[in-house]
């Protein structure tokens, strides 16, 4: 009985101990301080789906492409006008760069790459002018190099030799004239030339072969027959290269295709031949696009003193281009493409950044040329720009175009 009344008892006496001890702390904490006044509420521009950020909603509500809330979009959290904002300290850590939209003109010169071929232009084929057999052949092999005036081959023409004797015969005649001249168009018919036929009227004597010489210097790049082999009239023998001038074929990317020209002026250096340089000039732009590397073939006559070109050797080439008319450029690498669109992210004051339609034209060191949707002076993000364009993104800040 005693302890069911003593439990009570002490309860009271704790909740009586606990009430003092309070009231004591508030008498020497002193008057409570006052409460802070509720933060201004933050207007909202509109609602969105943060995954389908370019469709806005005047009011709150479930997304209809996704399952899940709106999302709403605050004044001070970036708008069409006013961008993305990011805090200094948030730019030091993403890298973020900013380059000066300038007026200029592309560098005049630009590099590429090729190799040696031969000028196809420069060729000669010797084929056979009757029917005959091979006595004589100095000329061995493919690439051996001759000079012109060199013998290169020697025939016998049996179908000469009685041409020959009837010239020779109707000669000797008196007033042979219309006679003579019957027996000089005989042979011409079976393949004599004009140096062969007044070599038979000067020495008296027939000439059973024929001695074909190169009428160029070059090289053999085809050879047809051997010794003692039979030909038969217009049949190819050998066939030439000259070595005076060389293709050389220079692989350009697309962007550059529009600042070369026929005629444009060309440096060359060698990988095999270091510390000299060949000048020459582009002979034709070809309709050949390389569908691996995105690069159209440029043809270019090189000379070739000393026959030093060979096809096949590695080239640097050095293109001159006139300067062109000052135009926008930006750091290409300041340049965002997506497949639909390519934009820059714009700089502005007060740490924002705004996304900016552009129509680029030619690339060169570094640079690219705009050709609308900036102005000389504007800042553009080179560093950065891509983390920038997806917060942009998911914001729903939208690309404008630039005043003009």
């Amino acid at each position: 009985m005693k302890n069911r009344l003593l439990f009570p008892l002490i309860a009271i006496a704790a909740i009586a101990l606990g009430t003092g001890l309070y009231q004591l702390g508030k008498r020497q904490a002193g008057p409570a301080p006052v409460a802070a006044s509720p933060v201004a509420e933050k207007k909202v521009l509109y609602w969105h789906d943060p995954m389908v950020p370019g469709q806005k909603f005047d009011k709150p509500g479930p997304s209809p492409f996704m399952d899940m809330a709106l999302v709403p979009v605050y004044a001070d959290a970036g708008s069409d006008e006013g961008g993305v904002a990011i805090s200094p300290r948030m730019q030091q850590n993403l890298g973020v760069r900013t380059a000066l939209v300038t007026s200029g003109a592309l560098p005049s010169t630009f590099a590429a790459v090729g190799t040696i071929a031969w000028n196809e232009r420069d060729v000669v084929v010797l084929q056979a002018r009757a029917n005959g057999f091979v006595e004589r052949l100095p000329v061995r092999a493919v690439l051996d190099p001759v000079r012109q005036g060199q013998t290169l081959v020697e025939l016998t023409v049996p179908d000469w030799i009685a041409a020959q004797e009837e010239f020779l015969t109707v000669q000797r005649l008196p007033d042979n004239a219309m006679l003579l001249a019957g027996a000089r168009q005989r042979m011409v018919l079976v393949g004599m030339n004009d140096t062969q036929i007044a070599l038979v009227a000067s020495s008296g004597k027939v000439q059973p072969r024929m001695t074909l010489r190169a009428p160029v210097d070059g090289v053999i790049t085809e050879l047809s027959i051997r010794a003692g082999s039979t030909v038969m009239a217009g049949a190819p023998l050998l066939r030439i290269n000259g070595t005076s001038t060389v293709w050389l074929h220079a692989e350009l990317p697309e962007s550059l295709v529009a600042r070369v020209r026929p005629g444009m002026a060309v440096s060359a250096q060698i990988a095999a031949l270091p510390g000299k340089t060949f000048s020459g000039r582009v002979d034709a732009i070809l309709p050949d696009i390389n569908a691996a590397t995105r690069t159209l073939k440029v043809r270019i006559a090189l000379n070739n003193p000393g026959a030093v070109l060979v096809p096949g050797m590695f080239a640097t080439l050095q293109f001159s281009a006139p300067a062109g008319a000052p135009v926008l450029l930006v750091p290409t690498e300041a340049v965002i493409r997506t497949g639909t669109r390519t934009v820059v992210m714009l700089a502005n004051d007060g740490g924002t950044f705004t996304p900016a339609d552009i129509t680029t034209g030619a690339e060169e060191s570094g640079k690219t040329v705009v050709l609308s949707g900036l102005q000389a002076g504007q800042k553009v993000v080179s560093s950065g720009q891509f983390l920038i364009d997806s917060d942009a993104s998911l914001k729903g800040v939208t690309s404008r175009m630039a005043a003009p």
